[in-house]
């Protein structure tokens, strides 16, 4: 699953039974995660060679961890106008502006 959020962009999968991965491209949205939630027992692992470079890994906990913070923590009415006034996230407004596009454009 791909999660866009106010924290950062992240990929969520089971690479294993209850092995699941929070997956990141920049270490920060992670590092956003662990902070804030927090999530005290993770810890980040690099994955240069991988598309996401960085990730969490953990039991079918973790995901639900994630899931209830990031679910408590929504603050927001608009988010593509929330995150143009995110000082760590707004630089990926023009990219979620461009996914909004493309699935309105499926939704026809």
């Amino acid at each position: 699953m791909w999660l866009m959020t106010q924290h950062g962009f992240y990929s969520i999968v089971e690479k294993a039974p209850d092995e699941f991965h929070v997956r990141s491209r920049e270490r920060g949205d992670l590092q956003n995660l662990i902070d804030r939630a927090p999530l005290t027992a993770a810890t980040i692992e690099d994955s240069p060679k991988n598309d996401y470079a960085f990730r969490i890994i953990g039991k079918r906990e973790l995901v639900q961890q994630v899931l209830q913070f990031l679910a408590t923590s929504l603050d927001y009415g608009n988010f593509k106008g929330h995150i143009e006034h995110s000082p760590d996230q707004k630089r990926k407004s023009r990219a979620y502006h461009e996914v909004w596009g493309v699935m309105a454009k499926q939704a026809l």
